[in-house]
């Protein structure tokens, strides 16, 4: 999976002068957990210079996240982390890039339980809504929109898992990410 990550962000820096890169892909359970919901954005994040806004769906279900970087499988070969930790996990990088990359407008959004394919027909959640964030952050010059180091739940900003805005945690999430991939954010913008 990492190659074809790298061959999105080959393709995406083929056409050139990408405004905002919305984090949007995610799965609920199985081994590709990690893959997909943590290592894709970081990836694409280091591999996709120039951005000026990115948004990271994340989940109110982080707040439920594990905490504990040891055991981790990233490559997907087994399940080691639920659901609400990746979106733990990917709610602390985009506070971190915020952090890292006062350039860039580095935001997670909680789209809601809404009713699509993964959320499924009953979910309570407006499925309108649930989307008008990542717009309003990808092209908005409301200068909240422009903010950098939010999480979001439509269009109101509200407070993450602690873990999720400590330094010490995504500083251990990135140089692990680093190790398995072999990328860094250094070069990022």
């Amino acid at each position: 999976m990492p190659e074809e990550v790298r061959q999105i962000a080959n393709e995406a820096n083929g056409i050139g002068g990408i405004d905002a890169v919305i984090h949007n892909a995610g799965i609920l359970a199985g081994p590709a957990l990690l893959p997909v919901n943590v290592v894709a954005p970081y990836l694409l994040t280091a591999l996709i210079p120039g951005p000026r806004r990115l948004i990271y769906l994340s989940s109110g279900m982080h707040r439920g996240g594990d905490t504990g970087l040891d055991g981790l499988d990233w490559s997907g070969r087994t399940t080691t982390a639920s659901y609400s930790t990746t979106k733990l996990h990917v709610t602390a990088l985009s506070t971190a890039v915020a952090r890292l990359v006062p350039h860039v407008a580095s935001n997670a959004v909680d789209p809601g339980w809404v009713p699509t394919r993964m959320g499924g027909r009953s979910a309570p959640d407006s499925l309108e809504l649930g989307h008008r964030t990542q717009e309003w952050l990808a092209t908005s010059d409301d200068p909240a929109a422009l903010a950098s180091g939010g999480y979001w739940y439509h269009q109101h900003r509200q407070k993450p898992h602690p873990a999720a805005t400590d330094p010490r945690f995504q500083d251990a999430l990135l140089a692990q990410l680093a190790e398995h991939t072999g990328v860094t954010l250094d070069g990022l913008g």
